[in-house]
This record gives C-alpha cells, sequence and structure tokens, in this order.
C-alpha cells in the first residue's frame, strides 16, 4: 500500500511498529491510507498535522454509524502521537470529542435455537460442487459453539493443526498472532474422528482441515450465507441492522458469545469457583485483557436471573454495566 502526502514516512513507521509487536493492523492501514489521500486533496503542502486538519478529518459524515466514525479517528490518533514520539509536531485528538458508542450487545442463542439450528444444519446433502459439504458443515457449527472459536480460526484451520490423538487443535490465525492450543470435549473428539475418516484418511498435513470450493477454505461470505439459510430454517429471523444500544442480531459470532455465556452459567450451577475459573476462560477464548472476559459475567447475569447473587456474591463491583454512555448514570466496563 502506498502513501504519498506529507505525512507518508510517519504513517509507514507507524504501521510497522504495530505489526511488528503482533498487531495485524490491516483496517487502521486503509483508514490511514484514506487520511493519506484526504491530506493530499484538502491540504497539499501541509507537513504540519495540524488542529484544522485533525478535526475536519474526525468530524462526523452524513449518515456515518458512531462506530465507523471511532473507527477512522482512532489510527490518526495513534498516528499523531507516534508523530510527537518521533520529534515531529502533530495535534492529537482530545478523548470526548468523538461521543463514545455503546457498547455492543450480542446476541445470545436459547437451548431450544441451538437445537433447532443444530437439526437443520444436520439435514445438509451432498452437493457435487463441495462434496464435502454435508460433512463439513455440522462439525464446522458445533466447532464454533461448543469450542467459542472466532470465525477466521475455525476456517483456517489445517490438517496438521489438529492432534487427533489427543482431541487438541492449534490455533495459528488468531489476533494478535498468538498462537493458542484448545483442548475438546470427549464428544467433540468423537466427532471430529468420524469426520476424519470421511475428510481426510488421504490429506496431506497442510490441506484445509474444512474444505470449501475446489478445496480452498470455506469464504466468509460462504458461511454467512449458509448460516442465514440455516437459521432461516429454525424459524429464526434476522433482524438485520440494529440500533445504538441493541441488543444485536443473531450471526456466526454469536455462537462465540453463547459459549462463553453458557460456560459462565454451566459453572456457576455446578457450584464451582467461577473467579478461579474465569482466567481460564479467558484464556481458552484468546483474550488479552480480562475485562473482555469479564463482559460476559453481566450478559450472563442479564440472561439467567436465577444466578444472579450467586456471581454478585462473587465478583461484586467487577462485573461490568452496559449502556448508553451518555446516559445517566452510566459506568464503564473495568
Amino acid at each position: 500500500m502506498e502513501y504519498s502526502s506529507m505525512f507518508s514516512e510517519y504513517i509507514i513507521g507507524l504501521i510497522d511498529l504495530k505489526r511488528s509487536i503482533g498487531y495485524k493492523y490491516q483496517t487502521e492501514a486503509i483508514d490511514l491510507k484514506r487520511f493519506d489521500l484526504f491530506c493530499r486533496t484538502h491540504y497539499p503542502g501541509m507537513n504540519v498535522m495540524s488542529r484544522e486538519i485533525v478535526l475536519d478529518w474526525s468530524k462526523q459524515r452524513t449518515g456515518e454509524h458512531p462506530s465507523t466514525q471511532q473507527g477512522r479517528v482512532t489510527p490518526v490518533r495513534e498516528l499523531a502521537k507516534y508523530m510527537i514520539s518521533n520529534g515531529h509536531q502533530a495535534f492529537i485528538l482530545p478523548k470526548g470529542i468523538v461521543p463514545k458508542c455503546p457498547r455492543y450487545l450480542p446476541y445470545i442463542y436459547s437451548d431450544d435455537e441451538l437445537k433447532r439450528i443444530f437439526f437443520q444444519i444436520d439435514q445438509c446433502h451432498y452437493c457435487v460442487e463441495v462434496p464435502y459439504r454435508h460433512y463439513v458443515m455440522p462439525l464446522f457449527f458445533r466447532l464454533l459453539y461448543c469450542c467459542g472459536l472466532r470465525l477466521s480460526e475455525a476456517r483456517t484451520i489445517k490438517v496438521k493443526d489438529v492432534d487427533m490423538e489427543n482431541g487438541v487443535i492449534t490455533l495459528t490465525n488468531t489476533k494478535l498472532d498468538k498462537q493458542r492450543q484448545i483442548p475438546m470435549s470427549v464428544r467433540l473428539h468423537e466427532r471430529f474422528i468420524t469426520y476424519c475418516s470421511n475428510v481426510h484418511l488421504c490429506s496431506k498435513p497442510d490441506d484445509w482441515f474444512f474444505p470449501g470450493y475446489k478445496d480452498k477454505p470455506m469464504t466468509l461470505s460462504n458461511v454467512e450465507k449458509n448460516h442465514r439459510r440455516f437459521l432461516w430454517q429454525a424459524g429464526i429471523s434476522h433482524c438485520g441492522r440494529c440500533r445504538l444500544g441493541e441488543r444485536g442480531a443473531p450471526n456466526v459470532h454469536s455462537y462465540r458469545h453463547t459459549f462463553a455465556v453458557h460456560c459462565l452459567r454451566g459453572w456457576v450451577l455446578e457450584g464451582k469457583n467461577t473467579q478461579a475459573y474465569l482466567p481460564v476462560l479467558q484464556a481458552y477464548l484468546g483474550h488479552v485483557s480480562y475485562s473482555d472476559t469479564a463482559y460476559y459475567l453481566h450478559l450472563t447475569i442479564d440472561l439467567f436471573q436465577d444466578i444472579t447473587t450467586r456471581l454478585n456474591n462473587e465478583f461484586g463491583d467487577i462485573i461490568p454495566k452496559i449502556g448508553n454512555p451518555n446516559d445517566k448514570g452510566y459506568e464503564k466496563s473495568y
């Protein structure tokens, strides 16, 4: 990706720095490319990232979602900090100028919904173009729910990444490129063994574990398209884009959220020490921040009122509040 504004040297330096410490920094690089074009078009010859440039870039555009505005403003703030650290003058956009968005409320599948969805997934039939589809879909979606994987992590698993003897999956395409290992439950491991006997008897170590069209990994659009059909067949409506502060629509990533909430619910009902188990969930999900995992405590309480007292007694005030940051009484998540 090429940059040609007066700030191109620093943009390239920031991207290289972020990637050197583990960040993929792909979406941010695209936003910085747009900022580079913005500066070259509207402020040609300017060699100082002035207050005027930053405020002009940061103002909300017509029809722009607040989260989109926040997303393109953040890397420019990082760029200003990077420039200052390298002895160049720059204006850092103060916090609070761009309104903070209320935290996204994910959709959590109920036990009944999961039964209906997997019943429909199990009805997949043989397809000439994708001959292993009827084997792939039932196991792929069970993996998302049973192990709480991100879609990008599950799609890119290779045959060599699955230890069939011990029932452990090694994930390599993860956030921050931090490799982690995921042990499977006994029942899921049994399904993996059956799946391999049908799909991977003659496969090579570098073959995709979940082959799609022409033995390539399934695309994001293909997974989403199939999932929409499964939801429709299961009688679960997809309401599309939701308003700010509303609970999101059911989607593929909802299996990861549901996995986390159901884990916490199960541990509480089994009488386990949830404080001791929360770091385990954090490691299993691949969260860098403890607060990202603690966020699921609120969702668990919100959905299962019968265990509220027990969780409040264990965690008290560390359970993050969720809501609109502009509402009176709103508290940030820790």
